[in-house]
């Protein structure tokens, strides 16, 4: 959630950023909605208060934070409203 999971493979530099940067990243492109996926083991094993910190810290930097889970379906309408998709 906070640490980053980074390492190296050669020179290059490999891995994931913190949520946290990721949000802060959200707020400064004034994106509204991010839905992550692909995440560590902290956060997929769904214990909730994990996931409330997640969500509180999207609304600290307004915006709707969720966690993608297997299964999950997205509706574009109701995220965004009927026919607003693609205008």
């Amino acid at each position: 959630m906070t640490r980053p999971i980074i390492r190296r493979r050669g020179a290059v530099r490999i891995g994931h950023t913190p949520i946290r940067t990721q949000l802060d990243w959200c707020r400064a492109q004034l994106v509204r909605r991010a839905i992550f996926t692909h995440c560590g083991s902290q956060i997929v094993s769904g214990d909730e208060r994990v996931l409330a910190l997640i969500r509180r810290r999207g609304r600290e930097r307004g915006v709707e934070a969720r966690i993608a889970y297997d299964g999950m379906e997205l509706s574009l309408d109701e995220l965004y409203g009927k026919g607003s998709v693609g205008q």
